[in-house]
C-alpha cells in the first residue's frame, strides 16, 4: 500500500511538473523570453521521460523522442546565440550554490576559471560574462538513479559508481540489456548495451552542438553522477554509437580544479 501511495504521488508530481512546463512555455510566447522557451521544454521533456520510467509507463517512447529532439533543439540554439565552442564542465558540489543539484557550465575560452558557488544561481551567465550556465539534460534521470539507490552521490565514491550503478540500470531499473563501468587514472568510460534510451539519445546527435558540449539525456545522468561522487568537475569527451550491436561507448574525463 505505500508503494502504491508513493507511486500515486509520484505521478501527481510528475503531472504538476507537466503543467508547470506548458504554463513556462505559453508565457514565454507573451514575453517573448527565450529562458521561459527552454526552461518549459525542458521541463516537459524531464516530466514525459520520469512518467515513462514509473511502473504505469503511460508514455510512448515516440513521445519521448519527439520532446528530446525539442529540448535538444533549444540547448543547440542557446549555445550558438551565445557563440560558446568550448566543452560543457559538470560542476561538483563545491562550485554549486545548492550541492544537491547539477548545472553544466559552457566557459567562453579553456583559461575561463570555474565559476563561484555564489555565481551559480538562476542566472544563464556568470557575472563577468565568462561562461553560460546549463541545467544538464540528464539531471531529473540522475536524481532518480538517486531515488532508486536510496541515497546521494554527494555521499558516495567513484568505487560504488562503478559497483552499483550498472546494476541499476539493468536489473533494477531494465534500462539497458547490459552496462558496463571502467576507470582508468582520470578517465571514467560507460559502454551499455540494448539501452531503451538509446534512439531518445540519437536525437542529440543531430545537434552537433549539444551532443559535443553538453550530451544527451543518458551520458548526461551518468555524468551529474559521477561529478557529485568524485567532487570534481567532469566533461565529456566522446560519446559513439553503434547500431548494429546497439552499443554506447561514452568517455568521461575527470578535471583538477
Amino acid at each position: 500500500m505505500a508503494r502504491q501511495n508513493r507511486t500515486k504521488f509520484s505521478q501527481i508530481a510528475i503531472l504538476f511538473m507537466l503543467t508547470l512546463g506548458v504554463l513556462s512555455v505559453i508565457v514565454s510566447a507573451f514575453y517573448a523570453s527565450s529562458f521561459l522557451a527552454i526552461l518549459g521544454g525542458a521541463i516537459i521533456f524531464w516530466g514525459a521521460i520520469l512518467l515513462y520510467i514509473t511502473p504505469s509507463k503511460h508514455v510512448p517512447l515516440t513521445l519521448l523522442n519527439a520532446s528530446a529532439e525539442a529540448a535538444a533543439a533549444n540547448i543547440e540554439r542557446l549555445i550558438s546565440e551565445l557563440n560558446l565552442s568550448e566543452k560543457g564542465v559538470y560542476l561538483p558540489p563545491k562550485n554549486l550554490k545548492n550541492i544537491d543539484s547539477s548545472l553544466v557550465f559552457i566557459p567562453e575560452t579553456l583559461k575561463t576559471p570555474l565559476p563561484t558557488p555564489e555565481e551559480t544561481n538562476e542566472k544563464l551567465l556568470t557575472n563577468e560574462k565568462t561562461g553560460a550556465f546549463i541545467t544538464p539534460p540528464g539531471s531529473a534521470l540522475s536524481r532518480l538513479f538517486e531515488e532508486e539507490l536510496g541515497f546521494s552521490f554527494t555521499k558516495t565514491d567513484l568505487n560504488q559508481i562503478q559497483n552499483k550503478l550498472p546494476k541499476l540500470l539493468v536489473e533494477d531499473m531494465e534500462l539497458a540489456e547490459n552496462a558496463e563501468i571502467q576507470i582508468q587514472g582520470n578517465t571514467v568510460t560507460l559502454e551499455i548495451t540494448g539501452s531503451i534510451l538509446n534512439e531518445i539519445c540519437r536525437q542529440t546527435d543531430s545537434q552537433p552542438k549539444t551532443h559535443k558540449q553538453v550530451g544527451c539525456l543518458l551520458s548526461s545522468a551518468i555524468v551529474c553522477a559521477l561529478a557529485k561522487a568524485t567532487g570534481k568537475p567532469i566533461t565529456i569527451q566522446n560519446e559513439t554509437r553503434n547500431q548494429e550491436t546497439k552499443t554506447t561507448h561514452i568517455e568521461y574525463e575527470i578535471l583538477e580544479g
